[in-house]
């Protein structure tokens, strides 16, 4: 079985062209090798996938006939991947909560300063 098959058979992409697109750009790596499309995986490798900017990291158990269910893919898939993986994506998401709405323009001065009191720690209470 080749890996941009059995990645979309556990349901890890969408579509079997978008998982051949991602082997090729280098996106999934087998054993901590970049894999081709037509790599062919065996029961205990462990295949690493970037998504979403966090590399999930899944070990083979079993290899399906065909497409199967969400609920089936832990049949065939362990997910190993960390929790602190998770933990700085949240941690990014939240810097990025104190950016501007694009096309409300420059702050004020008064938006400035509270802005600045917000991420020094000080509230002053008006």
């Amino acid at each position: 079985m080749r890996i941009d098959q059995f990645l979309w058979y556990v349901r890890i992409f969408k579509s079997r062209n978008i998982a051949s697109n991602s082997c090729k750009k280098g996106v999934v790596k087998i054993n901590s090798q970049a894999a081709k499309p037509s790599k062919e995986p065996y029961v205990g490798d462990i295949i690493s996938v970037r998504k979403n900017q966090i590399w999930y990291t899944f070990t083979i158990i079993d290899f399906p006939k065909s497409r199967v269910s969400a609920k089936w893919v832990s049949l065939y898939v362990q997910e190993k991947t960390s929790a602190d993986a998770f933990e700085v994506q949240n941690l990014q998401r939240m810097a990025t909560d104190g950016k501007r709405e694009k096309g409300t323009g420059r702050p004020t001065k008064k938006e400035r300063r509270k802005i600045d009191e917000i991420q020094s720690g000080d509230t002053k209470e008006e």
